[in-house]
């Protein structure tokens, strides 16, 4: 699975303690190779704050565990981004690359594609919609995705759902913290 969409599965995937992140909705589905994930998640920081973590890609590693690098890409070609992830799965160990473009819409929408020529996927391309709700932020995430390296089809389901279960209440934590020092101007 790529660095950038294991760590927003895992920043959407579970909830914290009251007056902090909640998921609202999950729906992880894998057909034919290719992975979607549906989600919803509140965080309880404002919108612009949240955006602008989940929008830096060079921030990543701050809030995963598997990201080993991750950066911003400025181009003739526009925004774009790099992530190299490092996951295991029993013995098994895999690192992955992905290069990018970026489009936004500062500070209501962010997608990003991976570019199959320079990545080790054949279709990586994910959408954040922001909205603000109940004195919070509503993140609405899709994410359609293949591997351009063979996953075992019995494994691989079920690996995605672990690593939302395993890792992402500390990716939600952080991400909402980070959120909250750059409201508080930090």
């Amino acid at each position: 699975m790529n660095a950038r969409a294991t760590l927003a599965l895992a920043a959407l995937a579970c909830s914290a303690t009251a007056g902090a992140a909640d998921l609202r909705t999950i729906e992880v589905a894998y057909e034919d190779g290719v992975y979607t994930v549906e989600s919803e998640v509140w965080f309880d920081v404002g919108q612009a704050e949240l955006y602008d973590v989940f929008s830096r890609w060079d921030l990543s590693a701050e809030f995963s565990s598997a990201i080993v690098e991750a950066r911003d890409i400025l181009s003739e070609e526009g925004r774009g981004y790099y992530v190299r992830n490092r996951g295991c799965f029993l013995f098994f160990c895999k690192t992955v690359e992905r290069y990018g473009s970026v489009a936004a819409v500062p500070p209501v929408e962010l997608s990003a594609s991976a570019d199959p020529a320079r990545s080790d996927f054949e279709i990586s391309d994910e959408h954040w919609a922001f909205s603000t709700e109940d004195g919070g932020t509503v993140v609405r995430y899709k994410l359609r995705m293949k591997p351009g390296f063979w996953v075992p089809p019995l494994i691989g389901p079920y690996v995605v759902k672990r690593k939302l279960r395993d890792d992402g209440s500390e990716a939600l934590e952080r991400i909402e913290r980070m959120a909250r020092e750059r409201a508080a101007g930090g």
